[in-house]
């Protein structure tokens, strides 16, 4: 400590009072930024100050929650915190929350993934409290395995801290495994929690880790609890949930509220902390979801180890009143209204499951904006399970934020007739102007991490006009909810006349309902399914059911194999590098079978990885892999695998009379042969490889690029285009006439197309 400290004190104190009092502005950020850069060193020089020592919080989903409970429960024990409560995660919101404190017993810390890299070292906390890792900001964050490697590194630099983990998710127990590994941490204890038994959920279509690290086989699992978290098992290596030292246990779920019983399964108390054995506390909680158990669980295991008692647990989860956005209520024009963050499609998928427990009528707005902090692709919107809305009566589905029209889109595709608006306050005018719902309808605002605190300050000012008397919403006032971008026109996001899927198959039909099947082929989407891209798949078949064309889509997941000569068109999706391996190794094995299939004119799509697969030669790392050589294409990979190409894209191409668009995120560059015909020319993005100018390519029947997004949903002319090659196709193999495709009411799908092209390739209009 010295100079360089003293004037980081200095600066600090000054930005805190200054923002404080003058600029009445909460000084979460910003005193921290500042002052770091006069003292890099200063989350080291401030941790003396807390007198126990520090936990810090990490992982996608619920680190503010918990950090926030966490901190509550140990102020409830008589112990005093500092606590970076906004959650401001990176190294300046840790270094804030230090400045402002003149002194406590402990430190309890949310932290980003990636940033604990710039905290942890400094702080060289006690714990760390690993929640969960799910897909999230992929454009910012990389692949998973990027993350873990951070984390693992990071805690390397803090041989002394104990990882705190779930263990029932197996990427998080992965990084327990390795870390214990490192040198200095050998005598380092970590403490495994999860839940002990099945809570019988349904399963979400998509999850983020079917694959052991260890050897790359398929993990079984004696049940699983949502994405992929459950008590799993590799068959070949062994690699499976540790034994648990914290469980969740009796676990019930309600519409309203949730209870288990949180144990400590030790045997004795020589683990690292200071709670002993037989700890054990009865949890509810007036709000529910999966989630929430995990969570709650996290909370109390931590709490034990802090030495908390587990009335304080109990008596904070029954006090916790979260007003940031997370999980909060309203009472609004007699509307309970519940607020709540969602981020990626764990997180979309667990609300859903808390709206679906609500038997009653209700309104549900869904919230998603593509800034910086919230990721740039919105891929994966087709991730969520929005179907599960279809399903439900007396619901109507609002969507709004800068991507509300990729957000009516997947909607359609769901089967839900979504409705665009400006802000939330267009809910409650919506229902006070009457649209076939109770007075007293439920209201579900759900936003992503940018449309949270918008949409948050619009519920908290319509909660105020509704306590004085004055009414929720008011028709003169301005949409207080996110927007679009205000350099998209307002042209780009019109309201259609036809948006659900019966208005769509309700086109005058040319299909012979006696027609045969037209017949898909879904390539591995247990592995091939990174960025959504499965969307491709929704959007062919429920463009042949709204026409009438009998169409089957056939799941060929890892280790199954499928006769292609019943085959009409192949669809092959992107995936991480350890996936796209798997997958590329038994495609190999059936070459000769997809030669024959193109040759034969086949219709096929191929998806960024599936795209390099179809090459001659593509990249695992170092490792050059040998391709199908359907295509004449070589894909290399400069550097490494954060050399990567990432944007929204917009193409030129003869197969579609519109700009094509979509989003890429790829490490490596294809190039194609001088006979190769590229997909489409770039107006806006990198496409193959930055140099050329083109995306894609183009061969017989195949469709290969890589743009994701998904592609086909906002660019139904190349969805048609593949269809019509199918049922060539189906017309060869079966000797029945091809059909003529009846048009479709592509209003919602030409409106999001047009906003992706408006905003990024004006000129290509």
């Amino acid at each position: 400590m010295g100079l360089r400290f003293g004037l980081a004190k200095m600066i600090g104190a000054t930005l805190t009072w200054g923002l404080r009092s003058v600029c009445h502005r909460p000084a979460a950020n910003t005193p921290g930024k500042i002052a770091l850069y006069a003292d890099p060193a200063l989350i080291s020089d401030l941790a003396p100050r807390l007198r126990r020592g520090s936990v810090v919080v990490v992982g996608t989903n619920g680190k503010t929650t918990v950090t926030n409970l966490l901190a509550d429960v140990v102020e409830r024990s008589g112990q005093s915190v500092v606590c970076n409560r906004t959650g401001a995660n990176l190294d300046s919101g840790v270094a804030t929350a230090l400045l402002q404190s003149k002194g406590a017993d402990w430190g309890v810390f949310e932290s980003d993934e990636l940033w604990m890299a710039k905290i942890l070292p400094h702080l060289q906390s006690n714990y760390v409290v690993l929640l969960n890792l799910f897909r999230d900001q992929l454009d910012r964050c990389g692949e998973i395995d990027r993350i873990q490697d951070s984390i693992v590194a990071t805690l390397g630099k803090s041989p002394k801290t104990v990882l705190v983990y779930n263990a029932d998710d197996p990427l998080c127990a992965m990084i327990a495994e390795r870390a214990a590994a490192l040198p200095g941490r050998g005598t380092t204890p970590s403490v495994p929690f999860g839940v002990a038994e099945s809570m019988d959920l349904a399963q979400n279509a998509v999850a983020d880790a079917t694959v052991c690290q260890r050897c790359s086989s398929m993990f079984e699992y004696g049940f699983r609890q949502y994405g992929q978290l459950g008590e799993y098992r590799c068959p070949n290596c062994g690699f499976a949930r540790p034994e648990l030292e914290f469980s969740a246990e009796d676990v019930e779920l309600g519409a309203r509220g949730l209870k288990f019983a949180a144990v400590d399964r030790r045997a004795s108390s020589d683990v690292a902390g200071d709670a002993g054995a037989a700890w054990s506390c009865d949890v509810r909680a007036s709000f529910s979801g999966a989630y929430m158990v995990y969570n709650l669980l996290a909370v109390a295991t931590a709490a034990s180890l802090l030495g908390c008692a587990p009335d304080d647990v109990a008596e904070a989860i029954d006090a916790f009143d979260p007003k940031n956005g997370r999980l909060q209520d309203y009472e609004i024009e007699g509307h309970r209204v519940l607020l709540n963050l969602a981020k990626n499609p764990t997180g979309f998928n667990q609300n859903l499951r808390i709206v679906a427990q609500d038997a009653g009528p209700k309104a549900v707005a869904f919230f998603v904006n593509d800034k910086e902090g919230d990721g740039r692709d919105v891929s994966w919107i087709w991730d969520i399970d929005f179907e599960e809305l279809a399903s439900q009566r007396d619901c109507i589905v609002f969507v709004g934020g800068e991507r509300r029209n990729d957000l009516q889109v997947r909607l359609k595709y769901a089967g839900v007739d979504a409705r665009l608006i400006g802000g939330v306050d267009e809910v409650f005018a919506a229902l006070s102007a009457g649209v076939g719902l109770p007075a007293d309808a439920g209201v579900y605002a759900i936003a992503n991490y940018t449309a949270l605190p918008v949409v948050h300050a619009a519920l908290n000012e319509a909660a105020k006009r509704a306590a004085a008397g004055e009414g929720g919403s008011r028709e003169d006032a301005p949409a207080s909810g996110d927007r679009v971008a205000a350099s998209a026109p307002a042209a780009a996001a019109p309201t259609p006349t036809a948006v659900d899927g019966a208005t769509s198959a309700s086109a005058p039909a040319i299909a012979d309902e006696q027609d045969p099947t037209l017949v898909i082929a879904h390539m591995f989407p247990d592995l091939l399914n990174l960025y959504g891209d499965g969307g491709n798949v929704r959007a062919l078949e429920q463009r042949c059911r709204w026409r009438g064309i009998p169409v089957e889509v056939r799941r060929v997941e890892h280790g199954q194999t499928i006769d292609l000569s019943e085959v009409d068109l192949v669809f092959l999706g992107g995936g991480p590098d350890r996936e796209q391996k798997l997958a590329s190794s038994q495609l190999m094995r059936m070459r000769d079978d997809i030669v024959r299939f193109v040759e034969e004119d086949g219709a096929l799509l191929a998806i960024c990885g599936g795209y390099q697969i179809l090459g001659k030669t593509w990249l695992l790392g170092e490792e050059e892999v040998e391709g199908l050589g359907v295509l004449d294409i070589e894909t290399h990979r400069p550097g490494t695998s954060a050399d990567r190409l990432i944007g929204n894209v917009v193409l030129d191409s003869t197969v579609a009379s519109r700009p094509v668009v979509g989003y890429e995120n790829h490490a490596g560059r294809t190039y194609l042969s001088a006979g190769m015909k590229a997909l489409g020319s770039v107006r806006a993005g990198k496409g193959n490889n930055g140099e050329d100018g083109v995306d894609g390519a183009l061969h017989r029947n195949v469709v290969a690029t890589y743009l994701h997004g998904p592609l086909l949903p906002k660019n139904p002319e190349v969805a048609d285009y593949l269809i019509r090659a199918a049922l060539k196709r189906r017309s060869a193999r079966t000797g029945v006439s091809a059909c003529e495709l009846a048009p479709l009411d592509d209003a919602v799908e030409i409106a999001a197309n047009e906003y992706v092209v408006a905003r990024f390739a004006p000129s290509a209009r």
